[in-house]
């Protein structure tokens, strides 16, 4: 009976990460493994290749590996915040986590994302590792977004402010399953929300989200948190803009208070 072993460069690069786990680090490049290996590049990313093919590491990135404990194996990749911080520092990118995944930090989402959303300056193709996936949206303005920083199991990660998801969520509706769902995550994030610190948000993004968000705001009862935004879209907006972008101009009603023509009808979950 022939028996065939793996290379060499297979025990060391399992040795590698087991190290690397000890020290409680959770990724790392392809060009750190060919190091502590001492081999050359093509044998790293055999090793590399090998592991991962056993699922005990994952690549999101180029060059960039994740750890995959025991517990996350089904998934084949670590859940996208723990990994995300280190791969945007790792190619240098501003981002933030938003939209609906920000909406479930904050204790907002009806249901759990099914993919995790990400702002940076300029989009990019979305990340797809093993089970889990990352959606990428270009958010300009991006250095003056308020951002918060939560806890994950292996670091922290960066998620927009309560105020600026709100924002987010109206204009990237088509993001988020559209106006209906934006709508019900609003009637929850509301109360998270500081009116003075929205304008703050809304002066960062284009005016006709503004005047979307705060009708929305006032369709789901909260009125109050909508009127330091209703005195900043007085003052900037000079046309009227309607409620859904890419729906028929059919005007269904208007709301003057803040220059929008409704064009659509929405529903919020109870």
């Amino acid at each position: 009976m022939i028996v065939i072993s793996d290379p060499p460069a297979i025990p060391a690069a399992r040795s590698f990460i087991t190290r690397l786990a000890a020290d409680g680090k959770h990724h790392f490049t392809g060009r750190e493994a060919q190091r502590a290996l001492g081999v050359s590049p093509g044998a790293a990313k055999q090793a590399l290749r090998r592991l991962a093919k056993q699922g005990l590491v994952a690549s999101p990135g180029r060059g960039f590996y994740v750890i995959v404990p025991p517990e996350y194996r089904r998934l084949g990749c670590l859940p996208a915040d723990q990994f995300v911080p280190a791969l945007m520092e790792q190619q240098g990118l501003r981002y933030y986590a938003g939209l609906l995944s920000a909406a479930q930090y904050h204790g907002a989402a009806h249901h759990r994302p099914q993919e995790f959303q990400v702002g940076l300056a300029r989009n990019r193709r979305p990340i797809v590792c093993g089970q889990v996936r990352v959606a990428f949206f270009a958010r300009r303005r991006i250095a003056e977004v308020a951002v918060r920083s939560f806890n994950t199991p292996r670091g922290t990660v960066l998620v927009s402010s309560a105020e600026v998801t709100a924002v987010d969520l109206v204009g990237y509706a088509h993001h988020c399953g559209g106006l209906d769902q934006v709508a019900t995550v609003l009637s929850d994030l509301a109360e998270r929300i500081d009116p003075v610190l929205l304008t703050a948000a809304a002066e960062t993004a284009p005016l006709p989200w503004a005047q979307r968000l705060g009708y929305l705001l006032e369709l789901v009862g909260s009125r109050e948190k909508a009127a330091s935004l209703k005195a900043y879209v007085q003052a900037k907006a000079r046309n009227p803009t309607v409620l859904l972008p890419k729906a028929p101009r059919v005007e269904i009603s208007r709301a003057p208070d803040w220059k929008l023509i409704v064009n659509a009808t929405v529903e919020a979950e109870a």
